[in-house]
């Protein structure tokens, strides 16, 4: 038992829970309006799964566009997996939520930092959404100094 409450992890995990519950809205009814999300996550992360070409091409991180074309999206507690493609070529992925760097959805301004892996908090950079502005939720306001 440990010594301590861990806020960080707990807040981090609770963030993470928002990415999941908007991929399986959008797993379940499609994306409403101009919703489309940004994903980008650590391609050289435990659990990632992907074909060796785009591993190659993207060996540390990417960026994926969840927006008009991508199919069999499901969400689980480990993560999500769907297909994609990729200069014309149908892709299938999975990606565990300890892999995912960030998630922004510029149709509302809202985006989310994690830091990969199961450590706890984001790190300080923060990501931006395409048009440059926007909430971004940063869990350096949780952290104790």
């Amino acid at each position: 038992m440990s010594d301590s409450i861990h806020y960080g992890l707990l807040v981090d995990g609770a963030l993470r829970s928002v990415v999941a519950r908007a991929l399986e809205i959008a797993a379940r009814d499609g994306l409403p309006g101009d919703h489309h999300f940004y994903i980008t996550f650590r391609t050289d992360h435990p659990g990632v799964r992907m074909a060796k070409a785009l591993k190659a091409r993207y060996p540390e991180d990417i960026t994926i566009v969840i927006q008009n074309q991508f199919w069999n999206l499901e969400v689980d507690e480990e993560g999500f997996s769907i297909g994609l493609s990729f200069d014309r070529m149908p892709h299938e992925l999975g990606v565990p939520w300890t892999a995912v760097t960030s998630f922004v959805d510029p149709s509302v301004k809202f985006g989310l930092n994690f830091k990969a892996g199961e450590a706890g908090p984001a790190e300080e950079e923060e990501p931006e959404p395409p048009d440059g502005d926007g909430t971004i939720v940063s869990l350096d306001a949780f952290r104790k100094k």
